[in-house]
């Protein structure tokens, strides 16, 4: 039987693997020594993947309780490298937990930067039915996102804005792990996510986080009850890593905005910074932003903050934020006046509905996953993405369509028509419902928000 040493002061414990994942199995709490043991030798190679897994296993049915799940998200931030500021004060990042047409970053963190936050984006690709940050980026050509951490503390704190894809340096544990939660069936366990989300930013240096926690058909989190429960744990969290921290609920039962797709939600993001988005998205932008320039000490409120977001807007300021990262990275300037920098599908095909009422509700998630079968998303990780296709939506929940009226475009390629046809099928037979009567609850775009400080 394999047995991992660990040194703790002068004294060698001798942790087994198995029995770990038999207490765990069991519904006992596990020991810091037992967390941090198990993640160190995962990082090692020598804990085996089949064993990690069956932890993994055991913390999905059984649960962490608060002390394990600080452990654990202590134990992935130390498995790499961590970013450290001489004062970190004014350094605060957002994170979603995705959705389909989540785009908020792109212009929340140039609005943020722009009102003296310095926001440092460490972001993912897509997998699975929400699109990745660092996917949709590249859809500007030129743009680097394979930064050393060096130039991105560098960039950091010159220009109040960086973003990079994830890196091998900063909590290696996390990346280890996720791969396996993905194909175990434990992504969606509250600690588990708590400690993948929190290592990663806890590593970025950042002294205040806002998180944005979807709810919804189209989310991780399908109810309230689900996603205050996570609220809570990351609040809890960041508090015993001495990080202040907002939580926002939003809901994710409809696209927010009005596109789907890589360079579709990039034409977007600009089109908001311009003072021309969604009036959703650029709600849930301006909110998002105006708590990191709250956590930042740059307004005395939240209140205050999104004041400072809206001229950040208004101004120019916010846009001129987002040019300089381009540029900084190695991006094609021009993409911000010109779109026909971007990719381009050479057809786009109007879907209309089908008889006259309201809509009522969105397939939410099935959207993200006509998008990964269009191309503009992946099914297993390093697959290679279509930045061009994609959905543009003409309306949203509870507004009144008439038989014939352009429901909804999609974006393709001349050799996809015949995807196109059995794509439009599914989305007038069940993905969009449209019924005669108004829904009599209106979506709550921002559902709540909680603040907790250190």
């Amino acid at each position: 039987m394999m047995e991992e040493a660990n040194i703790i002061g002068q004294e060698i414990v001798r942790i087994d693997p198995s029995a770990t994942i038999m207490r765990k199995r069991d519904g006992h709490p596990l020991s810091t020594e037992e967390i941090h043991q198990f993640i160190q030798g995962l990082v090692a190679g020598d804990i085996k993947d089949y064993q990690m897994s069956a932890l993994l296993m055991a913390i999905y049915l059984n649960g962490f309780n608060t002390k394990e799940t600080a452990d654990l998200t202590d134990a992935m931030l130390y498995s790499g490298s961590k970013l450290e500021f001489e004062s970190d004060t004014d350094i605060v990042d957002k994170h979603s937990t995705g959705g389909i047409g989540d785009k908020t970053s792109f212009i929340l963190a140039p609005i943020a930067a722009a009102c003296g936050v310095k926001v440092p984006m460490i972001a993912g690709r897509g997998l699975g039915h929400t699109g990745g940050t660092v996917d949709k980026i590249e859809s500007i050509r030129g743009i680097e996102t394979s930064l050393t951490l060096a130039r991105f503390k560098q960039q950091l704190l010159a220009d109040g804005l960086v973003l990079i894809g994830q890196t091998g340096e900063i909590a290696p544990a996390d990346g280890l792990i996720y791969a396996l939660r993905d194909v175990t069936a434990t992504v969606d366990s509250i600690p588990l996510i708590t400690a993948s989300i929190m290592s990663k930013k806890l590593a970025e240096g950042a002294s205040g986080l806002v998180m944005d926690i979807k709810v919804g058909n189209g989310a991780f989190m399908k109810s309230k009850a689900d996603a205050r429960r996570l609220a809570k744990s990351l609040r809890q969290t960041a508090l015993r890593f001495d990080k202040n921290i907002i939580t926002i609920l939003s809901d994710m039962s409809q696209p927010l905005g009005n596109t789907v797709g890589n360079s579709l939600e990039i034409m977007e993001s600009i089109e908001t910074l311009k003072g021309r988005g969604p009036s959703d998205l650029t709600k849930l932008s301006i909110e998002l932003a105006g708590g990191m320039i709250h956590l930042a000490g740059k307004s005395k409120s939240v209140a205050a903050g999104v004041k400072k977001a809206k001229e950040a807007v208004k101004s120019g300021a916010a846009l001129t934020k987002f040019k300089q990262l381009i540029e900084r990275q190695g991006g094609d300037i021009r993409t911000v006046d010109n779109y026909s920098f971007l990719p381009q599908a050479n057809l786009k095909s109007v879907v209309t509905a089908p008889k006259s009422g309201f809509i009522t509700s969105f397939a939410t998630e099935e959207i993200g996953h006509m998008l990964v079968e269009l191309g503009g998303g992946r099914k297993v990780a390093n697959q290679e993405i279509d930045m061009a296709v994609g959905f543009t939506f003409h309306h949203k929940l509870g507004e009144r369509v008439t038989e014939g009226e352009p429901l909804l475009t999609i974006h393709h390629h001349v050799e996809q028509m015949g995807q196109k046809d059995e794509l439009s099928d599914r989305f007038t037979s069940r993905v969009i419902k449209i019924a005669p009567k108004k829904p009599a609850k209106k979506v709550e775009l921002i559902i709540e928000q909680e603040i907790e400080w250190s």
